[in-house]
Formats: C-alpha cells, structure tokens, sequence
C-alpha cells in the first residue's frame, strides 16, 4: 500500500527551515510532485496514491511549518513556497516534472509553471485560486481565520500536526498562513501571470467549493491555451478525498496522455 507516512522521508536545510519530503511509487518512473492545501500536508494525498498509474514517481513535500517541514522565520508567501519546492526538485536532480496542486499547493503549481516552463511537463490543480481580491467573500473568510475556528472544524488534522511536527505551533502557523493568503503583491498570487503557462494543465473543481467560483475556474481556463477544466458533481472544496476514484482516473489519464485543447472552428 502506498503512503506518505511522515516516517521514511528525508528533510533538506533550507534557510533557517527544514523541508521534509518523502518519494513513494516507482522508483524509475515520470516524477509527480504532490503539493498539498494550507494548514495540511502531504497525508491528505492518501486517498487517491493506491489509485495513481505505476508510471510515476511520486514526490511529496511539506510547506514550511506544515506536517514535517519546520516553518524558520521568513516570512510564508506563495513565492516562498515555489522557492522551497524548486530547492527540493534541484536536491533530488529532478530536472523535469508534473505537480498535482490542491489549493495552495496549486496555486504553487501556478507560478511553477508560470515562470519555469521547462521544469513543469503537466500540472494539474484542485480547488486552486488564481486571484483574489479584498471585496471578494473569500478574502473576508480566509483573512477571519483564526487558530481556535480551524481547531473546532478540523481536531484530527491538529492533532496528527501536532503528533508529527518536529517544533509545533500551531496558533504562529495560522498566523503566517493568513499572512500568506491574503498577500495581494507580487509574492502572492499568480494574476494575469498564469497566460504564460504554456504546459498542459487539468484545472479540477468541485460543484460545491466555496472557495474557488466557477467562474473563477472558467475564467482561468480561457486564459491558459492548454488548459482543460472538469466540474466534479458532488464535491466540495477536496475534490482528491471526496471523490478519489473519479479523481484518480482523470488525473492518470491526464498525466499519461496530456494534451492542448482542442479548438472549435467557427
């Protein structure tokens, strides 16, 4: 069975953090880095690893301060996080790739692809913002979280961070990951940027996330000339834990046979 277990992986020093990773699946495979949501880790992949193709190498990474991954001083930004993931790829000499990228991971994902086209071969996002604004409902939600209202919502992914983080603190953690949301400058979100993502890109949505509008996705999709987009029925905001076997079936055949979009002729 396959897992990201936070035991056998290995941490890179990296600033004044250290970045855990761990590397499951086939060995000689395509590499596949899994990027995980804020306030997660790399566990959250669980429900679909069993399900992806033998093809791949599969990498895991934990952002700064989440799961395994300690959170050092500098500040958390999305810019950030593409720099710590770039250190991790360039450790392990991984020279090319695909990223499946849930929420903040994919918003990583974004910029990866965005600014390093030769390194990113196919990328696919789940629940992944592009934008944000400050009249926006999201930005009023994610900018009001506290550490308290994510405890009462989610006990068990505190505990199991808590049970695995080398140096925990949770309430410092949620204060830095706000920080990292609601950064509108240039360290942040992707914006107009996301155009200049030439690989092919499998945007995944489910009907019910509150948190990335149909609109947003569609939007998204019209600006990147490669892109594919799928509105999963009956899923939230996690479209890999709500529905991993739909998930995992678009995702491998995706990564396996990826391809621009098909233009209608007039």
């Amino acid at each position: 069975m396959l897992c990201f277990s936070h035991v056998s992986g290995s941490s890179l020093r990296v600033g004044d953090a250290t970045l855990y990773y761990e590397v499951a699946g086939n060995p000689a495979g395509k590499p596949l880095v899994l990027l995980h949501g804020g306030l997660g880790s790399m566990a959250d992949f669980q429900p679909i690893l069993d399900k992806l193709p033998a093809e791949f190498r599969l990498i895991g990474i934990d952002f700064r301060g989440h799961g395994r991954s300690t959170l050092g001083s500098a500040p958390l930004t999305y810019q950030q996080y593409q720099a710590d993931v770039e250190c991790v790829l360039d450790h392990l000499g991984v020279q090319s790739c695909s990223l499946l990228g849930f929420s903040d991971g994919g918003i990583v994902a974004y910029r990866l692809a965005a600014q390093t086209p030769a390194r990113v071969a196919a990328l696919v996002t789940v629940g992944a913002q592009w934008r944000l604004e400050t009249g926006s409902p999201v930005f009023q939600m994610l900018s009001g979280l506290t550490a308290e209202m994510w405890t009462e919502m989610f006990p068990e992914s505190v505990d199991y961070y808590r049970s695995v983080n080398p140096a925990p603190g949770f309430d410092a953690l949620v204060q830095a990951v706000v920080g990292l949301w609601t950064d509108l400058g240039d360290t942040g979100y992707p914006n107009e940027s996301v155009a200049d993502i030439a690989a092919p890109m499998l945007i995944v949505r489910g009907d019910d996330d509150p948190l990335l509008s149909l609109h947003e996705a569609v939007e998204l999709q019209e600006k990147v000339a490669a892109a594919h987009f799928a509105n999963v029925p009956f899923a939230g905001h996690e479209v890999h834990k709500d529905a991993p076997a739909l998930f995992a079936a678009m995702l491998g055949d995706f990564l396996l046979h990826p391809q621009p979009r098909r233009q209608l002729e007039a």
